[in-house]
């Protein structure tokens, strides 16, 4: 047995439609099919696999997840992305990784979750 790859992603989110919105109108992931689960929720794809999961509506309160700090996405066009993100009035965090060239941009979702998107120099 070896670990293959990351799957999915699990938040927790107290505005389903806010955070789906975020997810989709922002990142440009594609809400798609969820199973008939007995919580409301959301599947949120890139390409053909579910790698977002959204749950609300859980009645636990619980938002902790120990010392989780960000979600990150490889990425392209950083300018498209700066663009989208003033259309969108997202405010956001930009550097450059030294030695790589690598814009990286920090945004947070709905809920306060981080999320970070790194274009490589040959990625647009």
């Amino acid at each position: 047995m070896g670990l293959q790859a990351i799957d999915h992603f699990t938040i927790r989110t107290d505005d389903l439609d806010a955070s789906r919105r975020f997810y989709v109108d922002i990142l440009g992931l594609i809400d798609g099919d969820r199973p008939p689960f007995d919580f409301p929720g959301a599947w949120l794809y890139l390409d053909d696999r579910p790698v977002v999961h959204l749950i609300a509506g859980r009645g636990t309160g619980e938002k902790a997840t120990g010392s989780i700090d960000h979600l990150a996405f490889r990425a392209s066009a950083p300018d498209a992305l700066r663009q989208r993100f003033a259309d969108q009035g997202v405010k956001f965090r930009e550097q450059t990784v030294p030695r790589l060239d690598m814009v990286q941009f920090f945004i947070k979702d709905p809920d306060g979750v981080t999320i970070e998107l790194n274009c490589l120099p040959d990625a647009g």
